[in-house]
């Protein structure tokens, strides 16, 4: 390398030819740059697919001919009828609602269970309880993937 005087002072000037070691720590640089670039392309293409899957499903509830939703807790879950399952499905993914008997609809969102995300057979379903646990109503729906739910409660018969 030899030094070459400028108008701001003394520089260092590169030769026009370049020794081994200059020549080896350019294409280390260079490789470098392109490991990094693919790992950053590889933690990309995981978070997008991350935020493809929604975590949570979202939804309205309802009560039968438009009425309002009597006073009781609402239990909100997701079922999956095509897989024989051995777990009560209340304690899987299960959002728990207070009703106090004034609302037409509630909006929910429940947590969607990783393994069940892209089943076509995946439905929710709404219970409404007394305090007691006495069955009020109950009403279902089919999941759609990337549209929100309603579940239209039918007044249990007994």
């Amino acid at each position: 390398m030899s030094w070459g005087k400028g108008p701001y002072g003394t520089f260092p000037h590169p030769s026009p030819k370049k020794t081994g070691a200059e020549f080896a720590m350019k294409h280390l640089i260079n490789r470098w740059k392109i490991v990094l670039a693919a790992g950053a392309v590889a933690a990309l293409a995981v978070a997008a697919q991350a935020m493809a899957q929604p975590s949570n499903l979202r939804g309205t509830v309802n009560f039968e001919g438009g009425a309002k939703i009597p006073e009781g807790q609402i239990a909100i879950y997701i079922d999956d009828p095509a897989i024989p399952d051995t777990t009560p499905k209340h304690s899987v993914t299960s959002t728990l609602i207070k009703s106090d008997g004034g609302e037409q609809a509630i909006v929910f969102s429940v947590p969607l269970p990783e393994s069940s995300a892209a089943s076509p057979t995946l439905q929710i379903i709404a219970r409404l309880e007394r305090e007691d646990g006495w069955l009020l109503a109950r009403g279902s729906a089919q999941v759609e993937k990337g549209s929100s739910v309603t579940i239209t409660l039918n007044t249990a018969m007994y």
